[in-house]
Formats: structure tokens, sequence, C-alpha cells
């Protein structure tokens, strides 16, 4: 399972990357935010576990999900007046705390899949405005090399060090978006406030794609059967990817 992560962190964050230099942040962060590393990972789990162990970890990762948006609005506000190491801290206890209190709140199935599919809607209302440059970038090789790296690294680190970890916070630590940590760190420095929201804001749309997946998923595992189930929760998952980009397309907000 980290072998698989690894390899499919460094190839979403190579995608990413490239996607960028060719049509800008975001569409990059669009590209993140949909389950490109969860989604082969949950089919890999079903493979190898029972369907009520599959369905389990949807409805956690779900319970999870509005904490990654969180996590992006953090990252987008906190930009604006700090450097790219106190807005990753500002978005990973924002992260942390959103998450934890969730986890404790026991709410129903009903619940859960409610408030993880409004949130990336709140989550693009709340994204501040930023100007827009949808232009095709520059990306030194060297760059896309440190930002592989620098996501594989963080995965093997949390994979490895949540079994020593309690439970709530292990689950959680495996919920958090690795993507959503490196690439706005290194769009930040170089490309600065407006690039940041744009990738961010890109990322929360991906984001709709991400948890169509779960919801379908963890509601077809209980009716289709396994590969049924899979195959329609990628099926819906692209359909809003789809839907979603011309939506991005639109013109974003422009500050007053």
């Amino acid at each position: 399972m980290l072998a698989l992560k690894l390899a499919l962190v460094a190839a979403i964050v190579l995608a990413a990357s490239l996607a960028a230099k060719r049509y800008g942040h975001g569409v990059a962060g669009t590209l993140s935010g949909m389950p490109m590393i969860a989604g082969p990972i949950m089919g890999f789990v079903l493979l190898q576990s029972s369907v009520e162990q599959a369905r389990a970890i949807a409805l956690a990762t779900l319970v999870a999900f509005p904490a990654m948006v969180s996590h992006m609005l953090a990252f987008a506000h906190a930009s604006r007046r700090m450097g790219w190491p106190g807005a990753v801290l500002v978005a990973n206890g924002v992260f942390l705390a959103v998450g934890l209190l969730l986890s404790r709140l026991d709410l129903p199935v009903w619940a859960v899949c409610a408030l993880a599919l409004a949130s990336p809607v709140v989550g693009m209302r709340a994204m501040p405005s930023h100007r827009v440059d949808r232009t095709a970038l520059h990306i030194p090789r060297i760059e896309l090399m440190l930002r592989v790296a620098a996501a594989m690294a963080l995965a093997a680190a949390i994979m490895l060090g949540a079994s020593a970890l309690p439970a709530a916070i292990s689950g959680l630590l495996l919920a958090l978006p690795i993507t959503g940590n490196v690439l706005p760190c290194f769009t930040l420095p170089r490309h600065g406030f407006d690039a940041t929201v744009e990738l961010l804001r890109g990322f929360v749309q991906g984001l709709f794609g991400f948890v169509t997946f779960f919801v379908v998923l963890y509601a077809g595992l209980g009716m289709l059967g396994a590969v049924p189930a899979y195959a329609l929760a990628w099926l819906a998952a692209l359909l809003l990817a789809q839907i979603g980009y011309a939506v991005h397309a639109a013109p974003a907000p422009s500050p007053s």
C-alpha cells in the first residue's frame, strides 16, 4: 500500500505540474483535487478487503472531507499575509481542528454525506477574490523534481507515522491532502498570492469529483456490489469533473 500510494502521489504531482505549465494553475488544482490518489487506492482496498470494510473507509473519508476543504480555504486566506511556511502551518492546524471535531460529533450517515457534498460549494464561495491568470507558465525541471520528492516524502512520513499515533489522529493524517500541501508551497513564493488562490480554487473545484466518488461508492457498495459500485463512482466523478471544468472556465470574481 505504501509503494502504491507513493507511486500515485509522484504521478499526480508530476501530472498537475505539467498541466500548470500548459494550462495554468487552475487546471493543475482541479486535477489535484480529483480522487486520482484515493480512487485507485480504494480499488486496491476492494481487491483485498470485504465490502463492509471498504464502505467503512469510504464513510471515514467523507467524515474528514470538510476538513480538506477547510485546509484549502485556510491556506488561501493565510497566503495573503504570510509566506508559505506560515500558511501551511495555519492550513494544517485548521485541518486537524475541523477533522477532530467532526470525528467526535458521531453524525448519522445522511448528515455526513450532506455536509461533505455542501463543503466544496461553501469552499468555492469563501475563496478570497483574486486576479485570474490562466496562461501557461514556466516551471524549471529542478522544481518539478523537488515537487515530486517533497510530496513522496510527506506521503511516506504520514503513512509510516500513522501507525504510531492514536486512531483518531492517524485516520485524519491519512486523509491529509498531500498535493494540497505541496503544490501551494511552491506556487506562493514563485508566482504569488493570486496564482496560489487560483490553484486552490481549482483544487476545491476538483473536490466536487472527489466527494461524488466517495458518496456514490459508499451508496453503491451497499446496493450493487464492488465492481459496479466502483465503476459507477468513477463515472460520476469524471462527469462532475467535466461540469466543474466548464464552471471553472468562467471568470472568477475580481478584487474590488
